[in-house]
This record gives C-alpha cells, structure tokens and sequence, in this order.
C-alpha cells in the first residue's frame, strides 16, 4: 500500500465522518428547536396514570423515590414527564420547552391537579409542577425528548463503519492501475522493454485505463527506436568492416609486394571513396533525423526532375534503360535544394538498379487537388515482396539481401527522412503489372526549410 493509497482512504474516510457528525448536529439541532418551541400537553389515561405515579412518589419519597419509580415506567414517559419548580427547572435536568411550561402555568390555575397536569407541594415548601410535552389528541407523548433517542455514537460507528468500508475499497480501485504503472516504469528503465501494463490493468474504462494505454503505445515506440538503433550500429559496424577489412588485406599485400605498387594504391584509393561515400551518407541521415535545420529557397521542381532524368539516362544509356519524365511546367516549392535533390536522386538510381535492361523508368510529376505535388518514379523490375514494404525506407534495408548490389542500404532512407522533413509523404507499392512505385507526396509551399 503506497501513499497514495492511505492519501485517498484517509480523505474520503474523514470526508464522510465530518459529513455524519455536521448531519447528526443539524438533526440534533432541528429536533432540540422543535422540543423547545412545543406548546401542546399530552392527555390521556396512560398520561394521567403516570403523571399520578410521579406525583406520589414525589410527595412522600422525594427525588430519590422518582428516580426509583423511573425505573419501571415504560421508556417513553422516562425521560419525557417533566418535574418543574418555580424556577423553571427540572428535577433530573432535562430542558424545558418554554411555550409547554408558559401554557402549563396557565391551565393549572389555582388547583392542584387539571387535565394532563399536576402540581406537588412537598413538606419543605418547595412547588413542583408536573406534565409532559406532546400532542393533546393522542393518548400519549409524540414528541419524543432529544435525550430519549439513542446516542450520537451509536449511529455514528455504522456510519464510520460504512465509510471506512467505501473509502478503502475506493482507494483501493484508484491506486491499484498506478501500483502496476509504478511497476511497469521500473521495469521499463532496468531494460525490460517488453513490458506492457494493460494486460494487469484489465478492461476498465477511465482515465487511468487510457494512461496505462498511452504507456504501453510508448513503451512499444521506445521498443521499435531502441531495436531500430541496435540494429543501426550493427549494420554501421558490419558495412565498415568490410571495406576495412580490405583496406588492410590491401596494405599488407603492398607490403609483401612492392612491386605492384600502382594498383593495390587503386585499390585503397577505390575502398577509401567507398568509406567516404558510406560516411557522408550516414552524416547525410544523422543530420536529417536530427532536424537540423538547413537552408532554403524556392526550387523549381520541374527543373530539378529535369536535371536528374538527365544524369541518370548519361548514366544508364550504355546499359540500356532509359527514363521517361512526364512533369507539369511551373512546379515549384520552398525547401532545401540539396536535401530533395538528394532525395528523388536516390529514388530514381534505385528504381534503375532493379529495372532490368532495355527497360524504362518512368517519372511523373503533378499538381494535386488539394495544392501539393505529387511524384512517382516506377519502374518494371521484380517488385517487392509485402513484408518488406513498410520497411523498405529503413536504413540498411536492401530489396533483395540475397542480390550483389551496389550501396549500402542508405538511398530510400535518406529520401523518406529529406521528405518527412519537407512536411511531405512517401510510401512505395507494387504495380499490378509488375514493378516497383515511390510516390512522393509534398506541399507546395513550405513556411521554413527541412
């Protein structure tokens, strides 16, 4: 049982018994103002009865003989008949409804005893004048005296037994889910990212079931960032051991043979591009993911679809692919120059390495409906399987592992994040009639740069 817990119990249990005893007061209260403003006189046989009974008693035993006769009477008359001496007063102390006792006064007159009344002269010359408060049509007291009812402590244990009850199966329901939140993080900050806290939590509906939700959806995205980060600096690691690898194969090989000099110094010089180009695309990827923020201007789109179809077909021609643009005159938008062009380069070299020869890549670029661009590149390779759809943009993930390819699995992914940057979208899926298609989807306008 945490703080919380005893917080919450403590605070609804001392609630409700503030809330009895301010009721029981009123009550007490209300009933103590009806007693004092009664002007009626109870009548009757069973009244005149007792009333005879007191009034002996009083006059040969005194008080004590009162006391005794109380005893015996029925509980109803106990506390309610009333002794009263000339001081407005009663013998055993009960309160006196002034109104009862002004209109006792009056209808005893001169006598010693009227309908519902008596009065008792002792020896010693003290005058006691005997009645009892209550409704003159019944044949007894209906007004009972506050002091007959049961003492304030026995309905106040039920009621501080009910709360007590209520308060702790209450606090109970409220710090349960968060005993299992507490539990959850701890777990979650010693590594155990698997941990979910719904299932412990159950099918409740509130506030603290959604927050338990919320923990799990953000234990899983730190999962998937953790994993996806590990999984990083393994590729990282694994792509630079090889050409390091070879870098020293090379050197040691130079070594050996100093004769050949010429070409095992093209050989470090080869690998040495390979690690440069590996490093400046992961600097490329860092930086994007980072958001660091770069600079802008207004691009003519159209242009630079231009510009890279242009290289691109320089660049493939001896193979035989070739590339078809299809894009509207006047595209433009604000952005970072450098990022997009980095980024529909990679998508374009992409689609050619796995388009086969004497094939086309086909690029089209167009206004949308709703003011954006709208960018596909398609090409009539083998396609992609469904699995490897949604993790196609992830870094160092290849088409196909089992193909010898250039590149490092860096391309798609540097695209999807300069994209992302822009505001924009981009997604890849297969054509029913084979091939692959990268669809880029970005604002026409953009307020600031990547």
């Amino acid at each position: 049982m945490g703080r919380l817990f005893w917080k919450i119990f403590l605070g609804f249990w001392l609630s409700l018994v503030v809330v009895s005893v301010a009721v029981g007061f009123a009550v007490n209260l209300y009933n103590q103002t009806r007693w004092d403003d009664l002007d009626d006189l109870a009548a009757g046989p069973r009244v005149e009865l007792a009333l005879n009974a007191v009034a002996v008693a009083l006059r040969h035993g005194g008080r004590e003989a009162v006391a005794e006769l109380f005893q015996d009477m029925p509980r109803r008359f106990r506390r309610q008949v009333l002794i009263v001496n000339e001081q407005g007063k009663d013998l055993f102390g009960n309160s006196v409804p002034a109104a009862a006792l002004r209109r006792a006064s009056e209808d005893i007159g001169e006598s010693m005893r009227a309908r519902g009344l008596r009065r008792v002269r002792l020896a010693d010359g003290a005058e006691y004048l005997l009645f009892i408060p209550g409704d003159t049509r019944g044949e007894g007291a209906s007004h009972r005296h506050p002091r007959d009812r049961p003492p304030f402590i026995f309905w106040l244990i039920p009621a501080g037994m009910t709360g007590l009850l209520f308060s702790a199966g209450l606090a109970w329901y409220l710090t349960r889910p968060v005993r299992h939140l507490r539990d959850g993080s701890r777990l979650l900050a010693a590594g155990l990212l698997d941990t979910r806290v719904g299932p412990r939590i159950g099918a409740r509906r509130d506030e603290i079931a959604d927050l338990g939700r919320d923990f799990d959806h953000m234990a899983g995205q730190l999962q998937s960032l953790v994993t996806a980060q590990q999984r990083l600096l393994h590729d990282v690691s694994h792509e630079l051991r090889s050409p390091l690898a070879r870098l020293q194969l090379a050197i040691g090989l130079l070594r050996q043979n100093p004769e050949n000099t010429g070409q095992t110094l093209e050989r470090i010089e080869r690998e040495s591009a390979r690690l440069d180009e590996l490093v400046g695309q992961l600097l490329t990827l860092s930086r994007l993911e980072a958001g660091v923020s770069l600079p802008t201007e207004t691009i003519d789109l159209t242009q630079l679809l231009h510009d890279i179809a242009t290289d691109a077909q320089f660049e493939s021609a001896p193979e035989g692919r070739s590339i078809t643009l299809h894009g509207e005159d006047g595209l433009s938008l604000v952005g970072n120059h450098e990022a997009l062009h980095r980024a529909l380069d990679n998508i374009v070299r992409n689609a050619l390495q796995y388009t086969p020869a004497q094939s086309s890549v086909e690029i089209t670029a167009a206004r949308t409906p709703a003011g954006g661009i709208h960018i596909s590149v398609c090409d009539v390779g083998p396609g992609v399987a469904k699995d490897k759809l949604a993790s196609l943009f992830d870094p160092f993930v290849r088409a196909d592992d089992n193909a010898i390819r250039d590149g490092y699995g860096l391309g798609l992914a540097i695209a999807r994040r300069a994209v992302e940057a822009h505001g924009g979208h981009i997604r890849a899926i297969n054509r029913p009639e084979g091939g692959l298609c990268v669809e880029v989807d970005l604002q026409a306008q953009i307020a600031t740069g990547p």
